[in-house]
């Protein structure tokens, strides 16, 4: 796990800017930092950039820029089934100098083409110049664990791990791109991946799944090398699917399990991390080390059902009390950081949990992302769910019985208490940019975007899930994930994005996934026996939140100031309806969340407006 930065074009870098960049990406990689300059015949100027997070093969002899033949590489990421490769590679007669999976990833393109990228379990976003051809090809994983975002001007192609690499590259400020500071502030963070766009314009990411190349003249090409499709196997039981999702989840783990150094495990009480949890621990005998939040919302708390799978497990465990002291500066601080808005109150939070991963030396994290876009997971599953089976009359109404006593309780959306709102209203989504038009009205200028979703499959509950898994949720929280934990020199890994158990889990017919008015029905089938009964069994969806005013004391009259004082926001958001906001005595869940979009929003422009 590294940080990467390079640049393929007709400038030359100034050698100061090279070593201020690599300073910058020092936080990516502490443990050994390089960069080489290549000209092609073309005149073309080739930079690749590299810093270290030692995680496999610990030695020297695995750093980077890494040379195979006539072609170098940086990479930032993991290969996970490198030993399998590795093996295929020498019955080809392939020699190796060291125990990397770096010298793996790299030989098995060399050896085998560009094709070998679907061979890959892992995540990685990568970059190989090749000086015989003076080529330059990117690429990046399947599901977009690893970020690699792009910069084109006239004179050629930055790239970088981070946003901030290639502005010190570039030498020079990137602008501010508003729309998608409207889009964060009115449509809230699952909107952010619905377009190709970034805070900053000009700025974009490599899709996931993609590999792009730029031939000797600058020329650019991509090809998608796979893509997901949901392709039920009717004639599954749902003995079958809980009995492949075990076997295909059991190896992820396994995989993700492979390193030089320690890991840790971010717990919670639900079904997701403590599968991770006890597989490792029950299946392989690995000694977990699990962090969990302490939250003191009592509608997000779930210290019970930790305890009791730590006392279960017998696994070693640290609680973090939430923190909310020095919150404003400690925001500002993590939005420099980002680059951009933090998405959701639940990554200050998470920042802090990874704070506590690298204090106990930990440079690897695993946590259970995705697993609801898998399994099924959300209140709006239940009901596509209902869509689903509406015509088979005894399962309906089992159904929909089983959501009236256990399901519609908990919920809070003020759309989702309606069990047959998508048999009447398919293609309803209000749900998801609850009160746009209220927080569109806080800005100085009209903005509205209606919601739009890719059509993937006829499947409602399929394609709702395949939207979040590509679109609205997981990109979120690996973006989250990946630049919270790499401020502390941590490593993610999240094990049930997995090609193989994804394959698995889009062939299971959606009929399985919900049962008795629990989600995750396949999954919690498959980890019976190894998971505690009394985690698999709690019906409760606890994710993790926290009201903003836990954090944001606006009656003191510092923080009334900083919200309020002159500041570049107020050219685009009333600041009258932010005084009326903050006012009041209690939000509701989606103004509170717009009072933290809001306040990131004003720290990013004051950080990086012009």
């Amino acid at each position: 796990m590294c940080g990467i930065a390079g640049y393929f074009g007709s400038r030359q870098l100034d050698h100061e800017r090279l070593r201020k960049c690599l300073k910058i990406m020092h936080h990516r990689g502490p443990d050994h930092a390089a960069w080489r300059r290549w000209t092609n015949r073309a005149g073309r100027n080739a930079y690749l950039l590299f810093t270290r997070l030692s995680i496999i093969d610990l030695d020297d002899r695995a750093n980077q820029p890494f040379r195979v033949g006539s072609k170098w590489m940086v990479y930032n990421g993991e290969l996970y089934n490198f030993l399998e490769l590795r093996e295929d590679l020498r019955k080809e007669g392939v020699t190796f100098a060291t125990e990397s999976d770096t010298e793996v990833l790299l030989r098995a393109l060399d050896h085998f083409g560009w094709e070998v990228l679907d061979r890959f379990e892992g995540m990685w976003a990568f970059a190989v110049y090749d000086e015989s051809t003076g080529t330059l090809a990117l690429g990046r994983d399947r599901f977009g664990e690893k970020p690699l975002y792009l910069y084109r001007d006239e004179s050629g192609l930055f790239f970088g791990s981070e946003v901030k690499f290639i502005r010190a590259l570039l030498g020079a400020r990137l602008s501010v791109n508003f729309d998608q500071l409207c889009r964060y502030m009115v449509n809230g963070y699952k909107a952010l991946y619905k377009k190709k766009t970034t805070f900053f314009h000009g700025v974009s990411e490599l899709p996931p799944s993609t590999a792009l190349f730029i031939d000797s003249a600058g020329n650019t090409s991509e090809k998608r090398y796979w893509r997901p499709a949901y392709r039920p196997d009717e004639g599954m039981s749902r003995e079958d699917a809980a009995a492949g999702a075990r076997e295909k989840l059991i190896r992820a783990v396994k995989l993700r399990l492979r390193a030089d150094v320690p890991l840790a495990f971010c717990m919670s009480g639900g079904v997701d991390s403590n599968s991770l949890i006890a597989t490792a621990k029950n299946v392989f005998g690995y000694d977990v080390h699990g962090f969990t939040i302490l939250n003191t919302d009592a509608r997000y708390e779930e210290k019970d059902m930790v305890d009791l799978a730590v006392r279960e497990l017998r696994i070693r465990h640290t609680y973090l009390p939430l923190k909310t002291n020095g919150f404003l500066p400690k925001l500002r601080s993590l939005v420099r950081h980002h680059d951009a808005p933090v998405y959701t109150i639940t990554y200050f939070a998470h920042w802090q949990l990874m704070e506590s991963v690298a204090s106990h030396g930990y440079r690897i994290s695993i946590s259970g992302t995705a697993a609801d876009e898998l399994f099924s997971g959300y209140y709006d599953h239940h009901l596509a769910y209902l869509n689903e089976v509406r015509n088979d009359p005894a399962v309906y109404e089992a159904a929909r019985q089983a959501w009236t006593e256990h399901v519609k309780p908990l919920v809070r959306n003020p759309h989702l208490g309606d069990a047959d709102l998508f048999i009447r209203e398919p293609g309803f989504r209000d749900h998801i940019f609850l009160n746009a038009e209220d927080f569109a009205d806080y800005l100085t200028a009209p903005w509205s975007e209606p919601f739009q979703e890719e059509s993937l499959t006829d499947s409602l509950l399929r394609n709702r899930m395949l939207n979040e898994m590509f679109h609205e949720a997981v990109p979120v929280i690996l973006h989250e994930d990946d630049l919270n934990a790499m401020s502390y020199s941590i490593e993610n890994r999240s094990p049930f994005l997995d090609r193989e158990l994804f394959d698995f889990c889009y062939r299971i017919p959606a009929r399985h996934l919900i049962r008795e008015g629990r989600t995750k029905a396949v999954l919690r089938d498959a980890m019976r026996g190894i998971v505690p009964h009394p985690v698999l069994d709690n019906r409760r969806k606890v994710g993790f939140n926290a009201p903003i005013f836990s954090f944001l004391d606006v009656n003191d009259p510092d923080v009334r100031a900083s919200l309020l004082d002159a500041s570049v926001i107020y050219e685009h958001v009333k600041r009258n309806r932010i005084e009326a906001l903050i006012r009041k005595e209690n939000l509701p869940n989606s103004e509170s969340k717009f009072l933290f979009y809001f306040l990131n929003s004003k720290m990013f422009l004051e950080e990086f407006a012009e």
